[in-house]
């Protein structure tokens, strides 16, 4: 993060990543001095409202953040940015997004959590884009033209007003991760935990919360250390980790969205297992074992650079055997929640963890919808999306591979990796079918 001061005092020359944090209410001027290098632009957690109509004049400028801000409507300037692809505006105020507003070379537009009622049909126009959140808003529909975006990886739609899920987006070829729950089509029963009953309801009082664990979008894990001893001897541990929910729309959607579906996907033995649900009137939260020691991140989350593909450490090195194995446990993990009509949404490495021996652990739930209000053809879409997900990840496994230690394996992954990713839907494998390819 740099500073307005070394900024005005000409400091900064050169640099190609501004972030500003300092409470702006208005442009800094002096950002232009910076138009020869200057590629990405950090103007989150300030007070803007507008961009100067000039903006264009960063003609090198690639991505631009401007969440946690006042605009009301998305600028019209940064349709005038030749090079600009990468546009988040994330918690503002917006209502209106018009055709002027959207850069042609767009691949990356994050408008989640603002008050967006409607697109226009010039979302059409966007033949790069890849990744559109749109959680928290107020949209009815979505243009008809975006069947035009056949580059679509993934899409967030969960917290609208959406009356359907429209038939053109489960037919694109390249999305990969869908999300939306919280929309009145797929509003889950009035008791959404009926079936449900035997995880029990605890409350805050019954765990003494340590130290922090992590943190994601939606919560932040902690570990802890029952109060209960009831719940001890129902668990069969003193100690668990539990997932207090922030309460707040996030870039997946409600958090009750995703208590709801982790409680009724259930248990599996490649899934983090949950031991109890908070149910409170002012906190929601998950209760789960520990996760065993020995456990790590398989990836990291995408970059920049990569916008919806994962990224892994240089020195990561599988053998084609630890793929096949990863790959299977996770196709038998999803056969699982699409049976219980549950979809994930974020079928991604840095949401797995394994050990040593690469047995696995699925969670993460943030961004799960539940498929019960749709139709059969609708289900084995959304399958057929999130098999794709599988073949993403078999490939990015693959690129750290020595491919000659037995060639005749290698291609048979790669021959399944292109088959879950094949551009006609209907000719993917369904994820029993792809465990069942994955047995060596």
């Amino acid at each position: 993060m740099q500073t307005l001061a070394q900024l005005r005092a000409g400091q900064l020359q050169g640099i190609t990543r501004l972030q500003l944090v300092e409470g702006l209410t208005e442009f800094p001027r002096e950002i232009f001095d910076l138009a020869d290098t200057l590629e990405i632009l950090d103007l989150s957690n300030n007070q803007l409202s507008t961009l100067p109509e000039d903006l264009h004049r960063l003609t090198h400028l690639k991505i631009i953040f401007a969440s946690n801000n006042r605009f009301d409507h998305l600028p019209e300037a940064l349709g005038r940015c030749t090079n600009l692809e990468m546009i988040g505006f994330k918690a503002n105020q917006i209502k209106t997004v018009t055709a002027a507003a959207l850069p042609l070379q767009t691949r990356w537009l994050i408008l989640t959590d603002n008050q967006i009622e409607t697109l226009p049909e010039a979302m059409g126009n966007l033949p790069r884009l890849q990744k559109l959140a749109l959680a928290g808003n107020f949209l009815t529909a979505l243009p008809e033209s975006m069947a035009n975006c056949r580059n679509l990886e993934l899409v967030r739609l969960s917290a609208n007003q959406l009356q359907a899920l429209p038939a053109w987006l489960l037919s694109l070829p390249k999305l990969t991760w869908l999300a939306f729950a919280g929309n009145p089509f797929s509003h889950t029963l009035v008791d959404p935990h009926a079936d449900v009953a035997t995880v029990a309801n605890v409350t805050l009082g019954d765990i003494k919360l340590a130290e922090k664990l992590g943190e994601g979008a939606s919560g932040v894990i902690y570990r802890g250390d029952w109060l209960n001893q009831t719940m001890v001897a129902a668990t069969g541990s003193p100690q668990v980790a539990v997932k207090l929910f922030k309460g707040e729309v996030t870039s997946d959607g409600y958090p009750a969205d995703e208590l709801d579906c982790c409680l009724t996907t259930g248990d599996h033995p490649s899934l983090i297992k949950v031991v109890a649900h908070i149910s409170q009137k002012d906190q929601l939260g998950l209760v789960m074992e520990l996760i065993p020691p020995g456990f790590s991140n398989l990836g990291l989350p995408p970059s920049l650079a990569t916008c919806t593909r994962d990224t892994f450490n240089a020195d990561t090195q599988f053998s084609l055997e630890e793929v096949a194995k990863i790959a299977s446990q996770l196709a038998d993990a999803m056969a699982h929640m699409h049976a219980k009509q549950i979809s994930h949404g974020d079928v991604y490495a840095h949401n797995i963890m394994v050990d040593a021996k690469m047995n696995l652990l699925f969670g993460d739930f943030g961004a799960a919808s539940n498929l019960r209000h749709l139709s059969q053809a609708e289900r084995l879409a959304m399958e057929a999306i999130e098999v794709r997900a599988l073949g993403c990840l078999i490939e990015d496994l693959l690129a750290y591979v020595d491919a000659s230690a037995n060639p005749e394996a290698f291609a048979r992954l790669v021959s399944l990796k292109d088959r879950c990713m094949s551009m006609d839907l209907e000719a993917r494998p369904r994820f029993m079918a792809a465990k069942k390819a994955l047995q060596w």
